[in-house]
């Protein structure tokens, strides 16, 4: 079985939209567009290193089309990214120029690929098909990169439709610039009780 794991750029108020440049993502009318450059610093640029370690990449269309756009022609900057196996979610796309890209339509082609053998899944950016996850319970691990800025408006990382679930914080980093480097690993079903009881 594959572990699905979720990397994301998000603000305190759980934007996710557009964290690389202005041009990114402008639908909806965002225009903060590149809001994580003014955060980066050494600490976060070798963490991001760990976390850009070669993995099979589950991506959501849009994502997908802006990876596609740019990583052939820049994978020094993430050696492997061309070589490791691409699946996208969509019903509009069925190919695509960036080689070892495969095309999936449902959740059942998710879950299918889920349980089959192989390398894990790192899914980036991708807000519908993070969502799309976490209804279904398919999420393992995150890796949040929380950025201390509020944006107001903009994707988010959840919404309402996500399965409840716990999570243990297995590592974390807080970079000088402040931004929070989390990862959570899935620890079973949320406990509840009365505090100071």
């Amino acid at each position: 079985m594959r572990k699905i794991t979720v990397l994301s750029f998000i603000t305190l108020d759980g934007v996710m939209q557009a964290p690389g440049g202005p041009e990114e993502d402008t639908s909806g009318g965002f225009n903060y567009g590149g809001w994580t450059a003014a955060y980066a610093d050494e600490v976060s640029g070798q963490l991001m290193q760990k976390q850009m370690e070669p993995a099979d990449l589950l991506l959501g269309r849009k994502t997908f089309e802006i990876f596609a756009g740019y990583w052939p022609e820049h994978a020094d900057y993430w050696p492997g990214v061309n070589e490791v196996t691409k699946y996208v979610i969509s019903n509009t796309m069925e190919k695509s120029d960036w080689k070892n890209s495969v095309f999936l339509t449902s959740v059942a082609d998710i879950e299918k690929l889920k349980n089959s053998e192989g390398a894990d899944l790192k899914v980036w950016g991708s807000s519908e098909l993070v969502q799309l996850l976490l209804k279904h319970d398919l999420v393992d691990e995150f890796w949040l990169n929380i950025h201390p800025v509020l944006l107001g408006k903009g994707k988010r990382l959840f919404n309402n439709d996500a399965i409840p679930a716990a999570f243990s914080l297995v590592e974390s980093v807080v970079s000088p610039s402040g931004v929070i480097m989390a990862n959570y690993k899935r620890a079973g079903e949320v406990k509840t009780g009365t505090v100071a009881a």
